[in-house]
């Protein structure tokens, strides 16, 4: 009898969480009330930082401003785009704001507020589960908050935030299904993950990490009474309802949804910037990237906590600091896989910037608490150098100008991101993707071409040829000369992380990045 009570006693404390141990004072600090005096005072810090500005944007990118465009239709019962990127999830979300207004600074600060409460809800949850005081509380969604690439992120247009909320309740939702492994975690698990899928295709990447973590858990659970069928069926279920809906509202394809995937993974043909395939092995890529852009804080604590926290890999269930590890080190090594982005680390940078916080614990509390507060600086000076120097936009201006002057249609370099602020003053804007399109624009009576910078950022060199004539009037625009946004577009590109900066330090040279010229004058050629 006692070797039972012995074996139960020793389990119950392998399935206590790291600092469970913690003194009785610290153990007061963790209630409701205590969290939300922290927490909420840091997000409303972190949700200014986000919002700073805001409205003097446009929307950054092709994707920002498509998505903006397909929420118009899908308001409407257009449905023909709504598996556009495999996102019809993130369309429904923000498609009844259409209803009160277009807008599209209404849809930037929706969209970042979406991404303050992603934080939120991941960062106390990390907060309960690994026992942080307060203070601490308060600096892991300050950092959080001000790393580079999720501000830049979060004042764009696309599935970025809205993944981060989704995200946010999978990990919760899994980290319980291992703490109480039952099949109704398990599936509401699955939930979470079907609905990821339906906001971002890439939140498939997920998945990789979630089947790690099941072996490690090693408990069986997924395969035990058929709950793999269960799963799989959950996960389907978006999938065939939105599918039929789309065929009875538009006519779309049942198999247009789960073709996106395939067309992703394996491209027929190069795109614009003559990039093709999706496999591009460089472990390099983002050690540089988080090396140059975000906290110092991040690869030191990565190291670390591969040594702290490895053992705890080979324990069930998996302590905090061990299932962050996991998801910071496996969407690190498998997007260094693929092809390169900021963004690739997504689903990595809210428990990259976690896990040395849960390490300086064990440090001095002066100590931790003052490399915090140092590592909050850097990363707001790194913020206003890489994010907020970049504002205000120019294109209001532009569509001003061709109000002014009685221009109702425009052609545009590759780039759209004027289309939100000319449709306030009825203008229509269409993208060319080469030459032979800007060429048929003209054929078909647009008279002037607006050579944005954009087509740099993504790549199609052919349109260099036309810097070289006058222009009717130009235009800065700051965002164009951004590290971040040539690096968001290598994905694109295909270039490397040098080769990518390299051309955005020779753009940043020029002090125009906005050309109006008249069609008229351009050499393009013409059909056979």
């Amino acid at each position: 009898m006692e070797e039972v009570k012995a074996n139960k006693s020793r389990k119950e404390r392998q399935q206590m969480p790291i600092f469970a141990h913690v003194s009785s004072p610290s153990a007061t600090s963790h209630t409701a009330s205590t969290y939300l005096r922290w927490l909420l005072p840091a997000l409303l810090l972190v949700a200014a930082l986000r919002l700073w500005h805001l409205p003097a944007v446009a929307l950054p990118d092709y994707d920002s401003v498509r998505n903006w465009q397909i929420i118009q239709e899908v308001a409407q019962l257009d449905w023909r785009h709504i598996f556009h990127h495999g996102s019809p999830g993130f369309y429904l979300f923000f498609a009844p704001i259409t209803w009160l207004t277009t807008n599209y600074r209404v849809y930037l600060v929706l969209n970042g507020l979406v991404g303050v409460a992603a934080l939120g809800i991941m960062t106390q949850w990390i907060a309960r589960a690994a026992r942080l005081r307060g203070p601490e509380t308060a600096l892991l969604v300050l950092l959080a908050g001000s790393s580079v690439f999720l501000t830049f992120s979060g004042r764009d247009f696309t599935m970025s935030s809205l993944s981060l909320l989704a995200l946010a309740g999978l990990m919760r939702a899994h980290w319980h299904r291992l703490q109480v492994p039952t099949q109704r975690n398990l599936l509401r698990t699955a939930v979470w993950l079907a609905v990821g899928l339906t906001i971002n295709y890439k939140f498939l990447l997920t998945t990789p990490v979630l089947l790690v973590l099941e072996l490690l858990q090693a408990d069986g659970l997924l395969w035990r009474k058929g709950n793999w069928w269960r799963v799989l069926m959950a996960v389907a279920l978006p999938f065939i309802v939105l599918g039929i809906l789309a065929w009875l509202i538009s006519s779309v394809p049942l198999w247009r949804w789960p073709a996106v995937y395939f067309v992703i993974m394996f491209p027929a043909a190069a795109n614009a910037a003559g990039r093709q395939g999706t496999v591009q092995v460089d472990f390099a890529y983002y050690l540089r990237y988080l090396t140059d852009f975000e906290s110092p804080l991040l690869l030191p604590g990565l190291a670390m906590a591969l040594v702290w926290f490895g053992a705890d890999l080979r324990q069930r269930p998996t302590t905090i600091g061990a299932y962050l590890l996991v998801w910071a080190a496996c969407t690190l090594a498998g997007m260094s896989l693929l092809i390169k982005a900021p963004r690739g680390l997504l689903f990595g940078y809210i428990p990259m910037y976690a896990l040395p916080v849960v390490l300086l614990q064990k440090w001095p509390r002066a100590v931790a608490l003052s490399l915090l507060v140092l590592a909050l600086g850097y990363n707001g000076w790194q913020v206003q150098r890489q994010v907020l120097a970049y504002t205000p936009s120019s294109y209001p201006q532009v569509a001003t100008r061709l109000k002014q002057q009685q221009i109702t249609r425009v052609a545009t370099a590759v780039g759209i991101s004027l289309a939100p602020a000319a449709a306030e003053h009825g203008i229509a804007v269409t993208g060319a993707n080469n030459l032979g399109q800007l060429a048929a624009l003209r054929r078909q009576g647009y008279r002037y071409l607006l050579l944005d910078d954009y087509y740099r950022v993504a790549g199609v060199q052919q349109f260099d040829t036309l810097r070289r004539l006058p222009y009717v009037a130009a235009w800065p625009e700051l965002l164009l000369r951004s590290p971040l946004i040539y690096l968001e577009h290598s994905e694109y590109t295909g270039l490397g992380y040098q080769a990518t900066l390299q051309r955005q330090q020779q753009a940043a040279r020029d002090t125009l990045q906005l050309r109006l010229i008249d069609l008229s004058t351009l050499p393009l050629p013409e059909p056979r």
